[in-house]
């Protein structure tokens, strides 16, 4: 029996991706506001209580406290156990299917970068370049040596990726006069377009954009601002990427059949 298929093996690989999505929330809460990953440790953000180790189990302390501080009874935000809960999700569907290759460790480690990206550009509107810049050689770095891609074929989706959205961005500035799409956009494409090679790119370019003008069109409605209407591309290239590397080769396969049902 693989490892993968092994149910202790599963509930660990759930509790550890738990674990990390507890540190994710702290990178998510303390960069953008340039404070230290490290230390001290965590606080309640309303009292400043440090936070006790057997009320900082992810999930079940949330659960537990139902969602209030210990200390000072203020109100926790659910995003916290819901980012903790994802990012399990992930590490055990990542550890199904790769088990315990070096690719699990890479892939994991590319989808907790696309996690902390989502939830600070949802924040802040920015893609910080301290998690996109090197995020970069790492895609492409880890897809080459693990065997996933040969080097060209991520060079080509760094190319493909960056490059594209680089010569819209510039596109969009000459017409309007403004900034369309920001840098930050230009370098997780590129990130994104060297772990997926270009097939990768394409699908997570489409879906991005459906995934956006859906949710953009519901935006508008509701708060009647008309094209003013600000959103963050970021967290919908995340969910094309994240979407792409589980059912992304699927999808082509039935695509491409579709065009040859005779075969």
């Amino acid at each position: 029996m693989r490892l993968a298929h092994f149910l202790p093996f599963n509930v660990l690989a759930f509790v550890l991706g738990s674990i990390v999505g507890s540190f994710l929330n702290v990178v998510i809460y303390r960069l953008p506001r340039g404070k230290s990953i490290v230390s001290p440790p965590s606080s309640c953000p309303s009292c400043g209580e440090r936070i006790k180790p057997w009320h900082n189990i992810p999930i079940l302390s949330y659960l537990i406290l139902r969602g209030r501080c210990a200390h000072c009874g203020a109100r926790i935000s659910p995003r916290y156990p819901f980012v903790e809960l994802v990012t399990g999700v992930f590490c055990l569907a990542t550890f199904r299917i790769y088990g315990l290759h070096p690719a699990f460790l890479v892939e994991f480690i590319f989808i907790c970068l696309l996690i902390v990206i989502t939830f600070i550009d949802l924040d802040t509107m920015t893609i910080p370049d301290v998690l996109s810049l090197p995020g970069i050689p790492f895609a492409f770095f880890g897809s080459v040596l693990t065997g996933m891609l040969t080097w060209k074929a991520s060079l080509v989706g760094l190319l493909a990726g960056g490059g594209s959205f680089w010569l819209l961005s510039f596109i969009y500035y000459v017409v309007r006069g403004k900034e369309g799409l920001g840098g930050g956009d230009v370098k997780l494409m590129a990130m994104i377009g060297a772990y997926t090679a270009w097939p990768g790119v394409l699908f997570t370019v489409l879906f991005a954009s459906l995934a956006g003008c859906v949710v953009g069109i519901v935006m508008m409605l509701r708060k009647k601002e008309g094209l003013s209407t600000m959103l963050p591309f970021g967290p919908f290239l995340a969910l094309g990427t994240l979407v792409y590397l589980y059912w992304g080769p699927a999808f082509y396969r039935w695509y491409f059949s579709l065009a040859a049902p005779g075969r």
